[in-house]
Order: structure tokens, then sequence, then C-alpha cells
């Protein structure tokens, strides 16, 4: 019997970004969630601020578009992977991806060099900075990948 010739195999990256940016938002809300924990037992989880009251607003628009963002990605990236005309859009991804990698590298080094901080918390960002690198290499491989729909 002469052996069945195998089909390549087709790697969907667009749905391993789409899995890894799912991960990553979980870890993020966790890690918010996490940071209130406190509260539930009797403790405030105050940190000591450095911003002035009235640029509190700035700062809460600025965590809502950093939440954002990515949810954009996340639903860009279901577009760009089933419809022609948006493989530019892969591209797009996979910056972002390296922009919130480079702020998350950022968050974790700062976490790391605060003496008080919450070791719980560290993990966790260092377990979204591997997601985020993650997401950099997959995305990375979604540009590098031809398909069916090209622009």
């Amino acid at each position: 019997m002469a052996p069945v010739p195998r089909r390549p195999l087709s790697i969907d990256h667009a749905q391993r970004v789409r899995s890894l940016w799912t991960a990553w938002f979980l870890c993020l809300l966790f890690h918010t969630d996490l940071g209130l924990m406190p509260l539930f037992h009797g403790l405030s989880p105050e940190i000591e601020s450095h911003v002035a009251t009235e640029r509190l607003p700035l700062v809460f628009w600025a965590m809502l578009l950093y939440f954002l963002v990515p949810l954009g990605a996340y639903v860009l990236s279901s577009y760009a992977s089933s419809a022609p005309g948006w493989r530019r859009w892969r591209w797009f991804q996979f910056g972002l991806s390296v922009v919130y990698t480079l702020t998350n590298t950022a968050h974790f080094v700062v976490d790391i060099l605060i003496p008080d901080s919450r070791s719980d918390q560290v993990l966790l960002m260092a377990v979204m900075l591997v997601l985020g690198l993650l997401i950099n290499v997959e995305s990375w491989r979604w540009c590098q990948t031809k398909s069916s729909w090209q622009i």
C-alpha cells in the first residue's frame, strides 16, 4: 500500500493571536481586581500617588484607552483573518503588540523596583509580559503568511 500524502499543516495564526489577546485581557482584568483585593479584607489598596487630584481624570481616560485599544485590535484581527483587503491590519496588529509589550515591560520593571510591591502582582505582570511576547511572535508569523486574502 502506498503512503497517503500528507497535507501541509495550516496554522491559524489569527486564531492564536485572538486567543493570546483573550488570555492577556483576563490577566489585565485580574491584575486590576487583585489590586483591589485588600478592600475585601479591611485593608487599604492605596498606593502613594504622585499625580495631582485634578489630573486624575486624564489618568482614568488613559487607562480606559489602554484597555480599549487592544480590544479593537482583537476585533480587527477577526476581520483581517476573514475578509479580503485586510492584510495591512496584520502589520498594525504586530506594531500594536510591540508597543504593548514595551509598556508591559516598563510596568513589570517598575513593579520589581517598588520596595513594597506585592509578589502576586509581579508574577501576574510577568505572565502578561510572556503573553505579550507570544502575541508578538504570532503576530509576526501571521504577517509572514501568505493567504488567499491578499491586498
